[in-house]
């Protein structure tokens, strides 16, 4: 069963080196982006624009609990990813991630700096 899922499995076609933009229809578009290396060497965000703006963060950010990191994790640079949330959705946004409830601007930020003080990194 293992080996059918890994033949299934569909290599990306489309690099993003830094944003896409994805139409979602009806005039509405997400932004796919490349936040850099955080819980994986090439950690992805998906933003769409609204009242509040919402930020899908993936596992670079985890509800409750800290984020765990595993070895293809860069633990030097997931600060920055981090910051690059937050800067793409802003104090007001909701925050979705890949674990647990929505959160807020203010969750984000000290689950960066958690991972700051945990990796030793500013």
């Amino acid at each position: 069963m293992a080996d059918e899922a890994v033949a299934a499995l569909t290599y990306p076609r489309h690099l993003v080196p830094d944003e896409l933009t994805l139409p979602l229809g009806d005039d509405q578009q997400a932004l796919l982006v490349n936040v850099g290396p955080g819980h994986t060497a090439h950690d992805l965000a998906v933003l769409v624009p609204g009242s509040p703006a919402v930020v899908f963060c993936g596992d670079l950010v985890e509800e409750p609990g800290e984020p765990q990191a595993g070895p293809d994790a860069v633990p030097a640079h997931w600060p920055a990813a981090l910051d690059r949330l937050l800067s793409l959705g802003g104090e007001d946004a909701l925050y979705v991630p890949g674990h647990g409830a929505v959160v807020d601007a203010g969750f984000v930020r000290a689950q960066r700096d958690a991972l700051a003080t945990r990796f030793g990194v500013s």
